[in-house]
């Protein structure tokens, strides 16, 4: 063994791991959103995806309560697995959304029903495109809380500017949060950049996603009004 080798006399250091209750009450707030949906925009009967997302939140909470940090194959099998009817939800309730304001809907014939279903569509998109970030980037956040790779999918502002000495930050679900919203509203990076492929077409993805409810959303709405 080398003797300048000092690392085994390093202290190993405490995981980074995050509080639950951010992730769980986004999760929450989408079942929410997807009961407040016309019938003809939810995927299946009103309670399934509710009921679904439920079972599996409690799964995850269950298995690493508290804050997350526990690497387990199955609990990433489960978040994966959340995130997936969570995205679903969202992009059926889009194409269902897009397919009414082209050719009649009953919930798009009223400015004020139009833009609650809209409004509803768009929000539970955010919510699911900022669950998948944070959820895929860097392995997702029990591997971030034990150690972040030297070049993440996603790059914060924290890893961009060495001046901000983050060499212990982590990025939370507020920071994918964010990333979800303004990435929903600019259409395009703001000041979270894509550095890996599938992170480039997830955000192309969502960025899709949001200028067609947007824009259609808000020309149906204001013909009617009309």
């Amino acid at each position: 063994m080398d003797p300048r080798d000092d690392s085994r006399h390093e202290p190993r250091q405490a995981p980074y791991g995050e509080a639950r209750w951010p992730m769980a009450a986004a999760v929450i707030a989408a079942a929410v959103l997807t009961l407040l949906l016309p019938d003809d925009l939810r995927l299946g009967p009103r309670w399934a995806l509710p009921v679904v997302e439920g079972l599996l939140l409690v799964a995850l909470i269950a298995g690493d309560p508290g804050r997350i940090s526990r690497r387990s194959n199955a609990l990433r099998g489960v978040s994966i697995a959340l995130v997936g009817v969570l995205a679903c939800g969202a992009i059926w309730s889009t194409l269902r959304l897009t397919d009414d304001l082209l050719h009649g809907g009953d919930e798009t014939n009223s400015a004020d029903a139009l833009l609650q279903a809209g409004g509803s569509v768009w929000a539970s998109t955010v919510l699911a495109f900022s669950l998948l970030y944070f959820e895929l980037d860097s392995g997702g956040p029990a591997a971030r809380a034990h150690h972040m790779p030297p070049t993440p999918a996603l790059a914060f502002p924290q890893h961009l500017s060495p001046e901000l000495n983050a060499t212990h930050w982590r990025p939370r679900y507020i920071d994918y949060l964010y990333l979800g919203f303004t990435n929903a509203t600019a259409f395009s990076p703001t000041d979270v950049m894509p550095l890996s492929p599938w992170a480039k077409i997830v955000m192309a993805v969502q960025s899709v996603v949001s200028l067609l409810i947007l824009g259609l959303v808000i020309a149906r709405a204001v013909n009617v009004l009309a």
